[in-house]
């Protein structure tokens, strides 16, 4: 249907909100009603993710509520009566979402367990687990501007829905042909007939306990803790009280919160991106730093599933470590300190994606443990963990992707901040009683295993044009024939869509043994590559890339050689250079 047509049904609708109806009726901007109605808001592998606003190609109670419908209507059919978790973080209409789904749920005859107060992602995905349901929602965007809200749904193990269950709760979306059609149970009925139960701090108390669990030095901790000081913000979202109360509970005393950060604002006032690779959102906690000083900074997002550390340098320069740096840091720590403890099983594994660090390679071969490539998407990450358990072959010790996201131990089955922020104080009150800074350790494993370098550029394309420009660039690489990458012989391509690897060297062709996904892979002999795929939840292309280098000068100038290179090459694939 026209895209003008549906605007001017969205107008009259009487089932449309009013305050919808309204916002509509003062637009002006042609491309901007394009924008807006021009397709649904697209059910990704994990969800939603938009713009809020009115329009079907906006985040709003309406397409929100299509969704709950459509995942509503998928459990019915697997299960009939299915226990659905929901919780949702500090973002605008966050509450207002998740009430509306699950009355959505509760209409649908589910029984819905809606956390009484904002909660990050990994007490979501545990809430699954624990009260043993069938599936889960989480309202949130991220660390996305405050612009964007999203719907993320969950799968009965606690990880996100697989590609298979995404393709069905699509299929069952795309039966829904009127918004006006979806039933939303009335909220104190529901609660009234137990079709809607609150969660409380039953469940906050049980993940904090096992939490404590998986601290790998414990005697240490336990006799030194109070000598590690910390300052940590939570950017306006909903880490705060489940890193205070996991850290505090460990007895971590010197813990100095932003007070500026420190209450849930979706607005994000001090950071308007709230995401902790960004320098820009601790320029507030550096300022503390010169006042109080502090062995560790860090920095939670909104939904508190990712984690940003900042280190001083040999130089006395602030850095914000990258998230393979900590990824890298994190692993050797955590199988080090593991096997020094008599702790590592000796069917040891960690989990990275295929775009994250190959330093890992190397720190896994030297503790005797089995490292796996998953595509990016921490939910392949949760997958892995899933057969691990079934088939009984391998004890998950980490898994992280190179976007700032990590987990410890299998109680979660998605990135977790909350956790992370346990593991990485350990691992500077351990270093710290060595005389070293995270900055030292970096550059200790650096020493010992190489010294990698890795990047990413964005590109952001948006509306109809911009898909398009991304399914032309993605066609430029998936047919590029590279014979050299930086005068290096190109070595191998894999395209993940086709499950393709091609050896350039011997033409032979073998398969990755992955899921499909439009990722394409280029590596060459010096062991530098990059990866070109579309983001899954904005509009955006990203590149990836890697080099190794003899110094850490040595990688970061190649690497900003390389970068240009494969700038260059995305640009020429939009068109944008000959």
């Amino acid at each position: 249907m026209d895209y003008r047509k549906i605007f001017s049904q969205w107008k009259t609708d009487d089932s449309i909100l009013e305050e919808y109806r309204k916002e509509l009726s003062l637009l002006t901007d042609e491309k901007d009603i394009e924008d807006r109605f021009y397709r649904e808001l697209e059910f990704g592998t994990a969800g939603l993710r938009g713009i809020l606003g009115a329009g079907t190609n906006r985040m709003n109670e309406h397409t929100v509520g299509k969704a709950a419908e459509g995942f509503s209507r998928y459990l019915k059919k697997k299960y009939g009566s299915a226990k659905v978790a929901v919780a949702y973080d500090s973002r605008i209409k966050s509450p207002e979402f998740a009430k509306i789904s699950a009355r959505i749920l509760a209409s649908g005859g589910h029984h819905v367990f809606l956390y009484d107060s904002l909660r990050p992602v990994p007490l979501l995905s545990f809430a699954v687990r624990d009260l043993k349901c069938q599936g889960g929602i989480v309202i949130t965007a991220s660390h996305n501007p405050k612009e964007y809200n999203g719907f993320k749904v969950y799968s009965g193990y606690g990880g996100q829905v697989t590609d298979d269950e995404a393709k069905m709760i699509l299929e069952e979306i795309g039966n829904i042909k009127s918004y006006s059609g979806i039933k939303a149970m009335d909220y104190d009925e529901a609660v009234k007939e137990g079709l809607i139960s609150i969660i409380g701090k039953e469940v906050d108390d049980k993940y904090r306990t096992l939490m404590e669990g998986l601290t790998v030095r414990k005697s240490m901790v336990k006799d030194h803790a109070p000598e590690l000081k910390i300052i940590y913000t939570p950017l306006h979202g909903s880490g705060l009280k489940p890193v205070t109360g996991l850290l505090t509970s460990l007895g971590y005393e010197d813990l100095t919160v932003v007070k500026e950060q420190a209450e849930p604002d979706g607005t994000f006032p001090t950071a308007p991106y709230p995401n902790p690779e960004n320098p820009e959102v601790f320029e507030l906690a550096l300022k503390l730093k010169e006042k109080i000083g502090a062995d560790i900074i860090f920095a939670t997002d909104p939904d508190a599933d990712r984690i940003g550390l900042i280190v001083t340098d040999g130089a006395g320069n602030n850095r914000v470590l990258t998230g393979n740096q900590t990824g890298m840091l994190l692993t050797h720590y955590l199988l080090m300190s593991l096997e020094e403890e008599g702790k590592l099983p000796d069917d040891a594994a960690v989990i990275k994606t295929v775009v994250s660090t190959d330093s890992v390679k190397k720190i896994c071969d030297s503790y005797n443990t089995t490292l796996f490539d998953v595509l990016t998407g921490f939910k392949y990450i949760g997958e892995k963990i899933e057969e691990f358990i079934e088939k009984k072959s391998h004890t998950f010790i980490f898994g992280f992707e190179e976007s700032y996201g990590y987990l410890v131990g299998d109680y979660v089955r998605d990135k977790d901040a909350v956790v992370t922020s346990m593991m990485v104080c350990e691992m500077a009150l351990y270093y710290k009683l060595k005389g070293m800074n995270l900055w030292d350790a970096l550059i200790s494993v650096y020493e010992k295993y190489g010294f990698f370098e890795e990047g990413i550029i964005s590109y952001t394309k948006k509306g109809i044009e911009g898909a398009a420009l991304i399914i032309k660039s993605m066609d430029f690489f998936r047919n590029l024939e590279l014979k050299e990458i930086m005068g290096s012989p190109a070595v191998k391509k894999i395209d993940y869509l086709t499950g393709m690897i091609h050896d350039l060297k011997t033409g032979t062709v073998s398969a990755t043994d992955l899921p499909s996904s439009n990722v394409i892979k280029f590596m060459a002999e010096d062991d530098s590559w990059f990866v070109i795929r579309p983001s899954g939840t904005e509009p955006k292309m990203k590149a990836y890339m890697a080099v190794k280098g003899n110094t850490l000068e040595d990688a970061e100038i190649k690497n900003a050689s390389f970068r240009e290179y494969v700038d260059m090459l995305v640009k020429k694939s939009f068109g944008e250079t000959e």
